[in-house]
């Protein structure tokens, strides 16, 4: 049997600059059958190289996107690599169905609290309806969507809140084996 593997795609503009995506990052980075990817960093032109980015989509059989929070939806270099990447063919459409019945986890950070999170918080919606357009992207894709892993508040998230969470997410991914298929 092939061992499960976990492709990590780390989407931060900065990521050098980051405390909180670049920390949980380095959190995983060891773990067995996980890939990290930084695309903002082996593309700094960002003209993705899609057929290297689909043959790693292939080559595992979950798929982490990991990523700040920005504007109510995903960070810049993550939509550019999903528009270069996800392509009519590859990902859905007539022959696009390479990420059929993968696993689709999202794991995100957010400057605001949970409580800003609600109808009646300073966003106005919850994160379940703010993500609705990867939903909508996952179920094109044929990706199996996984309860996503969000951490809120996070640049006021202490050194211990940090390292919980980030044992959180290693928990995660070393759980997602025995997750897929179930």
């Amino acid at each position: 049997m092939t061992a499960h593997r976990t492709l990590v795609v780390v989407a931060h503009p900065d990521l050098a600059a980051s405390r909180v995506t670049a920390y949980l990052a380095n959190a995983i980075g060891d773990l067995d059958g996980v890939t990290v990817h930084d695309p903002a960093s082996a593309y700094p032109d960002r003209r993705v190289d899609a057929a290297r980015e689909q043959e790693l989509l292939r080559r595992h059989d979950t798929l982490v996107l990991q990523f700040p929070w920005h504007w109510y939806s995903v960070p810049g270099v993550l939509k550019e690599w999903m528009d270069q990447v996800l392509t009519h063919g590859f990902a859905y459409g007539a022959g696009g169905d390479a990420l059929q019945g993968k696993r689709l986890q999202l794991v995100i950070s957010t400057w605001g609290p949970a409580s800003s999170y609600t109808p009646a918080g300073y966003n106005r919606f919850t994160m379940a309806e703010l993500l609705r357009p990867l939903e909508a992207t996952a179920r094109l894709c044929g990706l199996d969507l996984a309860e996503p892993l969000v951490l809120h508040g996070a640049s006021r998230a202490t050194p211990s809140e940090l390292a919980a969470h980030a044992r959180r997410y290693r928990d995660l991914l070393s759980a997602v084996p025995a997750a897929v298929g179930s």
